[in-house]
């Protein structure tokens, strides 16, 4: 009875109302989680050819930059605006807003990366008769990895905060469930939808950091040399 008052007496935490709705909240968190992962794919398969347009000079670099920064700064109810007329009230619009927020990081991430390559390492693999596209996919890319990988955490973190916004137009996810019940001050439902937003970007970036180390596993190892020095240190400091 305790536990059904927690809803008549609109408590924070309400055991009934995740019993209750818990349907409810599952279809909610499915369409937060493909619509971040969709706008998050996406947004990579575009912003990669970007940067290496970028990385081609100057000329290239500062209308891809710029323009992808203009595109973050755009705010979301202006930015769904523009975009009703192509997509009108569905899915896309939401997923395509996403996108273009997310390129902004996920470019200068991925550029940043391709530029850190040290010089030698493309010299040696020239030398060793690599052409272009087998030196991106087998030389640069591997080890820009790192900063496109931090890259593409950043903006999953905030594309499942922003997947929130999609609830303008009906499909935001959790965030539907945190507009309905705003109005009435539903405290169960506000709370309970944003704890769950809170745990999906945590689980994301742990996921991505756990992808991260498994594609990079160089970045783990310690040298013989560090780990004698390491060695040395705690053996002085013994002593």
């Amino acid at each position: 009875m305790a536990e059904q008052n927690c809803l008549v007496e609109n408590d924070w935490i309400c055991g009934e109302y995740l019993r209750s709705r818990g349907h409810e909240l599952a279809e909610a968190t499915v369409q937060h989680i493909w619509i971040t992962a969709a706008s998050v794919l996406i947004g990579l398969a575009v912003a990669f050819p970007l940067a290496l347009l970028a990385r081609r000079g100057r000329h290239f670099a500062g209308p891809v930059l710029g323009l992808t920064t203009v595109l973050y700064t755009v705010p979301s109810l202006a930015m769904f605006s523009l975009l009703l007329p192509l997509f009108g009230l569905s899915a896309a619009l939401v997923v395509t807003g996403l996108v273009l927020y997310s390129l902004t990081i996920l470019v200068r991430n991925i550029l940043a990366g391709l530029e850190a390559v040290p010089q030698e390492a493309r010299e040696a693999a020239k030398g060793m008769g690599y052409g272009p596209v087998r030196l991106l996919w087998e030389v640069e890319l591997p080890l820009a990895l790192p900063a496109l990988m931090a890259g593409l955490r950043i903006a999953t973190v905030s594309t499942v905060a922003l997947t929130t916004v999609g609830s303008l137009v009906g499909k935001g996810g959790l965030g539907n469930l945190i507009e309905d019940a705003l109005p009435s001050f539903f405290k169960a439902q506000v709370l309970t939808a944003s704890v769950l937003c809170v745990l999906l970007a945590v689980a994301a970036d742990l996921l991505l950091l756990g992808v991260q180390r498994l594609l990079t596993p160089w970045t783990r190892i310690r040298t013989p040399a560090r780990a004698s020095a390491g060695a040395g240190i705690a053996k002085t400091e013994a002593v």
